[in-house]
């Protein structure tokens, strides 16, 4: 699954933003994140909309000639939401995880995975899963996509955040140490 060593630019298109654009609108009633105290439907809105950007990294792997299934715009209601992977390339399952460079600007370039008492991410009970990171320029007059290679989870140096506030909440995978680990390969 890691097809490439270095970050790849994707260009996004006008229709790449327009569809994100729907799905984060249309999505927004349907979820429902009061036990990670997220009550801010704009701050939903825009990570939804973020997400799916981000899934636009199946163009990184396309470039390797690869069948890449997804992203998936469908919207589920309640319990037939799933934890589905957000692609899948040549028939694995991989899991894409996205931040804006704003953000990325005032806290570092990182990832968060969801790990609390309420609920954590069933990734990161699959040591053998795959998950691609992606930077979303938002501060480029042309919106860019950053791929950065798959890793395994296992792989990962999952640490704790930064703010006080996400901790016992989140564990984070931090760029610098994406960036040492891709030396190593």
């Amino acid at each position: 699954m890691r097809l490439f060593r270095n970050p790849i630019e994707i260009l996004l298109s006008e229709s790449d933003l327009a569809k994100a654009r729907g799905f984060a609108d249309a999505v927004v009633s349907t979820v429902n994140y009061r036990d990670s105290n997220q009550f801010n439907a704009n701050k939903i809105r825009d990570d939804h909309f973020i997400s799916k950007l981000g899934e636009e990294a199946k163009k990184a792997f396309e470039q390797y000639h690869c069948q890449v299934k997804g992203p998936d715009y469908t919207i589920y209601e309640g319990k037939q939401k799933s934890w589905e992977e957000d692609l899948y390339v040549n028939g694995s399952g991989l899991a894409v995880k996205t931040q804006r460079r704003s953000a990325a600007q005032r806290y570092g370039l990182s990832w968060t995975f969801q790990k609390s008492k309420f609920r954590t991410d069933p990734i990161l009970q699959k040591p053998e899963a795959w998950v691609c990171f992606v930077e979303y320029n938002d501060l480029n007059e042309k919106p860019i996509a950053i791929v950065f290679p798959a890793f395994q989870m296992k792989e990962l140096p999952l640490k704790e955040p930064k703010l006080p506030h996400l901790k016992d909440k989140k564990v984070v995978v931090y760029a610098e140490d994406l960036l040492r680990l891709l030396e190593q390969i």
